[in-house]
């Protein structure tokens, strides 16, 4: 599936939003205009109507500004009452005030959630004063208690939604310690081989040498000796090239397929994407400019960058929102990563930019890698493609 697709599929949380607006306000109208049994007091039906109205539509941004969703209910509610007595409503006003109080504590931050909890409180602090039918002790011990309890369940439900992303990525930066670790202890035990090997090639070529200066003092003299040394040199340096094999061999990365296998490049940048969602990374891939051929080395240097600065990603921030950005340009190549992690300790201290700029340098490119206002990670890498 292209990255594009799921950037433009409808986010399930606001599906539920649109269906929390759609039956609060058909029920809503329907309390008004049938009218409910739930309906109280005397009123306008416009009135009541557009009320209704704005407080359900209020409850499509409960998630994204919750604050601001109760302001505007309350207000659509209670402030009408300061002109003139209305219809006092179940469906369609007391439902939606409780949805708005449990979003502001589901989704809202510390001071958010207590700037809701109040504005709640003298909202119905004002109707049990003012309104008559909310003056009764019965009605003031309900209203409250519901609330108190719509306000409890959403903090619950926001201590436990932390709790699982935290424990998410914890999870993610031990298994990504655990693989450093394993990736570590395989490098050094090749660098002890490779050492090994080396210096059997070393002694191999050694030989090599002092058999061929003894072969060319004697070559007009002992022809045999000469066979023999040659033979010799024949069956060494064919040790020493498996030796040098093997070397080659402890030194590739286990990634690499073969010699004639292809490195990867900017063509593969979807499968990388895949590659990354499925590690619990939601990542927005954008690709503009025309897309062409880019040399060799160019191509496998954006494509590590990426990848580099995903890897980062993982590590350091979780699993958060990341959009990368591929700019063809006329004259150079623009990449941009962005995450919206807000844990970014040692993002900028690791090998892995260190790798990143050196790839960029090595084409004269540039590289910049720094926190984004304290929210979030960008890499931004353009590399030139003139001569």
């Amino acid at each position: 599936m292209s990255p594009m697709v799921g950037a433009m599929t409808l986010p399930r949380s606001r599906v539920v939003d649109a269906l929390f607006v759609l039956v609060v306000l058909v029920t809503g109208l329907g309390e008004i205009w049938v009218p409910f049994d739930s309906r109280q007091g005397d009123g306008n039906l416009a009135a009541a109507t557009l009320e209704v109205a704005v407080a359900a539509s209020a409850l499509w941004w409960r998630r994204t500004h919750p604050v601001r969703s109760l302001t505007v209910i309350l207000a659509a509610l209670f402030l009408p009452q300061l002109v003139a007595p209305g219809f006092l409503l179940f469906f369609g006003h007391f439902v939606p005030i409780c949805i708005a109080v449990f979003s502001v504590a589901r989704h809202g931050t510390g001071r958010q959630r207590w700037v809701g909890a109040g504005l709640t409180a003298a909202a119905f602090s004002y109707g049990n004063l003012s309104v008559e039918l909310l003056g009764g002790l019965t009605e003031i011990l309900y209203h409250w208690g519901v609330l108190a309890v719509c306000f409890s369940v959403g903090w619950w439900q926001a201590a436990m939604s932390h709790r699982a992303e935290e424990s998410r990525r914890q999870a993610i930066r031990a298994e990504v310690e655990a693989a450093e670790q394993a990736a570590r202890a395989v490098l050094e035990e090749r660098t002890r081989i490779a050492r090994e090997l080396h210096d059997i090639v070393a002694h191999a070529m050694g030989v090599m040498v002092v058999q061929a200066g003894a072969a060319e003092q004697v070559i007009d003299d002992d022809p045999e000796r000469v066979r023999k040394t040659l033979n010799t040199i024949r069956e060494t340096g064919t040790e020493a090239l498996g030796e040098m094999r093997r070397l080659v061999t402890v030194l590739r990365d286990d990634s690499e397929v073969g010699l004639l296998a292809p490195q990867p490049g900017l063509d593969g940048l979807e499968e990388l994407v895949d590659d990354a969602k499925l590690s619990g990374l939601p990542v927005e891939l954008t690709v503009s400019g025309d897309r062409r051929d880019l040399p060799a080395g160019v191509d496998l240097a954006a494509y590590r960058i990426i990848q580099e600065a995903l890897t980062n990603t993982i590590k350091h921030a979780g699993p958060v929102p990341t959009r990368v950005t591929v700019a063809y340009g006329s004259d150079d190549l623009t990449l941009e990563i962005v995450d919206d992690g807000r844990n970014q300790s040692g993002s900028g201290d690791g090998h892995g930019l260190v790798g990143m700029r050196e790839r960029v340098r090595v084409y004269g490119g540039e590289l910049e890698a720094h926190a984004r206002n304290g929210h979030g990670f960008v890499v931004r890498a353009r590399i030139p493609l003139g001569s």
